[in-house]
C-alpha cells in the first residue's frame, strides 16, 4: 500500500509555518512564566523578611517586657499588631498583653486581647491555647455559658486536661453538678499519675461529688389494702 512520507525538508517547512504563525503566543507564554516565577520568588523573599521583621519586633518587646519597661511594650505590641497582623508574633504579643492586663485585674482589656488573637491565630496548638485563656477570663468575668461556648470550639487534641477542667468549672457555675463531675473526671484521666495539677483537680471533683444533691429516698411502698369485711349471715 502506497503512501506519501514527509522527508525531513517537508518536516522542517512545516515547524518553520507553525512557529511564524504561533510566534506572538509561544513569546508571550514564555514572558508569562517567567513574571509568575520571578513574582513567586519575590512574594518568597517579601514573606521572609515580614517574617524576620515580625520576629524581631517580637524579641524587642520580650526584652522590653523584661527590662520593666511596659510602655515600650505596649508600643511594640501595637506595631505588631498594626504592621503583622498575620504573624504569629502578633499573637504571642497579644497573649503577652492579655496575661499583663489580667495580673492587673483588667479583665475586659485581657478579653479584647484575646479575641483579637483568636481572630488572627493560625489553626493549631497556640489557637487552642488562645481559645483556653480567653475562656478562662470569661469564666473570670462571670460569663460562664461563653467560656463553655469557647471550650467547645477547641477542635485540637491539645491541652485535653486544661480544657476539661475549664469545661468543668464552667458547668459548675451553670449548676450543672453531675456534668461537671464528669468533665473533672476526663480531665483527671488526661493527666498524668505525677502531673502537679492532678491534686487540685482531684480536690475540685471531691468537692463537687460533695455539693451533689443526694439521691432522693425510694418511695415507701403503698400499705395494702384491708380485706373486706365479710357479710354476716342472716
Amino acid at each position: 500500500m502506497a503512501f506519501d512520507v514527509l522527508d525531513e525538508h517537508e518536516q522542517g517547512e512545516l515547524v518553520q509555518k507553525w512557529l511564524r504563525q504561533n510566534a506572538a503566543a509561544i513569546i508571550t507564554g514564555i514572558v508569562l512564566g517567567l513574571l509568575l516565577i520571578f513574582g513567586w520568588n519575590q512574594w518568597k523573599v517579601h514573606t521572609a523578611q515580614k517574617g524576620t521583621e515580625a520576629a524581631a519586633r517580637y524579641q524587642a518587646l520580650a526584652d522590653a517586657a523584661a527590662a520593666g519597661d511596659k510602655d515600650d511594650a505596649h508600643e511594640i505590641a501595637a506595631t505588631l499588631r498594626e504592621e503583622h497582623p498575620k504573624s504569629i508574633y502578633s499573637a504571642l504579643a497579644a497573649l503577652r498583653e492579655a496575661g499583663d492586663a489580667a495580673s492587673q485585674d483588667d479583665l475586659p482589656k485581657a478579653a479584647s486581647e484575646l479575641a483579637w488573637a483568636r481572630e488572627h491565630v493560625p489553626e493549631g496548638s497556640l489557637s487552642s491555647l488562645v481559645v483556653l485563656r480567653e475562656a478562662r477570663i470569661k469564666l473570670a468575668q462571670g460569663d460562664a455559658e461563653a467560656a463553655m461556648k469557647l471550650v467547645d470550639g477547641i477542635t485540637q487534641d491539645t491541652y485535653v486536661a486544661s480544657v476539661g477542667e475549664l469545661r468543668g468549672d464552667a458547668l459548675r457555675k451553670l449548676g450543672r453538678t453531675d456534668d461537671a463531675r464528669h468533665a473533672y473526671e476526663a480531665a483527671l484521666a488526661a493527666l498524668e499519675p505525677q502531673a502537679p495539677a492532678r491534686e487540685l483537680l482531684q480536690m475540685k471533683l471531691d468537692d463537687v461529688a460533695a455539693t451533689a444533691p443526694a439521691p432522693a429516698p425510694a418511695a415507701a411502698p403503698a400499705p395494702a389494702a384491708a380485706p373486706a369485711a365479710e357479710k354476716q349471715g342472716s
